[in-house]
């Protein structure tokens, strides 16, 4: 462990890792909590469009995906809120247009030789400080965000029509989450790629959900659990020189199968 350690891409990596952790294991609390997770699958994989428009305009990666996600993010929570009986086609759609148009756009990019399994799978190991300092800025939003409107939020969460009958706006802290949840997935694909997202977005919260009820509780047990994921997924990585994403999520997927089991034979 100390040995893995005295490589500075190791050291970024934890450092990304478990920043990742903290805006995971908080919206994928609220993301879980109000049953958003096909809503978050297709943001993650509509963003696929963004990273093809950064490749093809030589734009920022982070920047464009960033924008394109956050309008298909708007578009979804525009759509379902006034079409709530089509939203798994409307979201079907615009899950497959982001990710053809992001391939057309790579297609039509001569000379583009980037690794692109890196986005879909994750690469943490080449993580740069340009990326953490992203990683960073959004959890201190998510941070900011939750702890300001944390009752609005909760409210929201387990009945939005009380929360309607007390004011406050179901529309607009819906559109927040689904905001919040597109920035998370696009700070979180350098870690595990767009593929693998939505399973690091709800499996501690999966698993959190067994043990505690609270909504500040949930998201505090789940950071818990995906910083836990992390390391011991990047200490699997290292020693059986294996793809860093996916052992984090196959630590995770592993975890819940046993948390799973003991409360079937309990």
């Amino acid at each position: 462990m100390v040995e893995m350690l005295e490589f500075t891409f190791m050291q970024n990596a934890l450092l990304a890792g478990l920043l990742i952790a903290i805006a995971v294991g908080v919206v994928g609390t609220l993301v879980v909590v109000n049953k958003m997770t096909f809503l978050a699958g297709g943001i993650a994989h509509s963003s696929y469009g963004g990273i093809g428009i950064a490749i093809f305009f030589g734009l920022p990666i982070l920047l464009s995906t960033s924008i394109f996600a956050l309008i298909c993010a708007g578009i979804i929570a525009f759509l379902t809120i006034k079409q709530r009986q089509r939203v798994d086609a409307l979201i079907g759609v615009i899950w497959a247009g982001g990710m053809a148009l992001g391939i057309m756009l790579v297609d039509m990019t001569s000379g583009y030789n980037v690794d692109l399994m890196s986005y879909l799978f994750g690469s943490i190991l080449a993580v740069s400080s340009e990326d953490i300092l992203f990683i960073l800025g959004v959890d201190i939003l998510i941070l900011f965000v939750v702890f300001l409107f944390y009752k609005e939020l909760l409210a929201v969460s387990y009945d939005s029509e009380f929360a309607t009958l007390r004011g406050i706006s179901v529309k607009v802290f819906y559109t927040l989450m689904l905001l919040l949840a597109t920035l998370t997935v696009v700070a979180a694909i350098r870690v595990v790629g767009l593929i693998l997202v939505i399973a690091l977005l709800t499996i501690p919260t999966y698993i959190a959900e067994n043990f505690v009820n609270r909504l500040s509780h949930m998201m505090i047990l789940s950071t818990i659990l995906a910083i836990m994921f992390t390391i011991v997924g990047l200490i699997v990585s290292y020693f059986y020189d294996l793809s860093s994403g996916a052992s984090i999520i196959m630590v995770a997927i592993l975890a819940l199968v046993v948390v799973k089991v003991f409360y079937a034979v309990k």
